[in-house]
């Protein structure tokens, strides 16, 4: 088992998201009807479409709803951050640990998508490549603490590795501070497990 404990600061908040997105709630999902904010969101890699329905994560309802991006409504109720927080933490215990992270992300000018295979819990591009290329790193969250089988995050290591994608991991600290490691190499010698790990910069 490992324990990774470790923090570093938040960056302040930014976006270019100038308009108020309209969205109703259906669940935990926030759905978009205006076809031109459809547009724009994809454009910023934001939401998607599921059949007809053009929908935000929860990860990504929060975020707006934290910069005051989103008018987020359930019939005529207005759906305010913390109300809807509750609501999603209800549906996955993570998803404070995935708003964190992707806020986070986000603000560094990092374009964040829904992680996909390998336990991940996101896709991360490089600057100016969404669209161009597909993800570079695939990251895995976890709250300080929180321990982790070292033979299963061995074997979704290699797996990521052969496909030319980067394995982070994002610790969270109990204040909610968050740090970024690199994984190059895990070794197995005489039961021992040696990681070499180092700090990855999202800056």
């Amino acid at each position: 088992m490992i324990i990774i404990s470790a923090k570093t600061n938040l960056f302040p908040m930014s976006d270019n998201i100038e308009s108020t997105i309209i969205g109703k709630l259906v669940k935990n999902h926030t759905i978009i009807d205006n076809t031109e904010t459809q547009r724009d969101l994809e454009l910023k890699g934001l939401g998607e479409f599921n059949k007809s329905d053009f929908f935000l994560k929860p990860f990504e309802s929060l975020y707006l709803l934290y910069t005051g991006k989103l008018n987020l409504r359930s019939g005529n109720k207005k759906i305010k951050f913390d109300d809807f927080l509750q609501t999603c933490i209800k549906a996955d215990p993570d998803a404070l640990t995935k708003f964190l992270i992707f806020r986070d992300l986000r603000t560094k000018g990092y374009i964040v998508r829904d992680g996909f295979g390998f336990g991940s819990d996101f896709r991360v591009y490089e600057r100016g490549q969404f669209g161009n290329k597909d993800a570079k790193y695939l990251v895995f969250a976890l709250n300080e603490g929180k321990q982790e089988k070292i033979g299963k995050l061995q074997k979704k290591i290699e797996e990521i590795t052969k496909m030319g994608k980067e394995p982070i991991i994002s610790v969270i600290e109990r204040r909610g501070e968050i740090i970024y490691y690199k994984i190059s190499r895990i070794n197995f010698l005489k039961n021992k497990v040696s990681m070499d790990m180092k700090d990855f910069d999202f800056s």
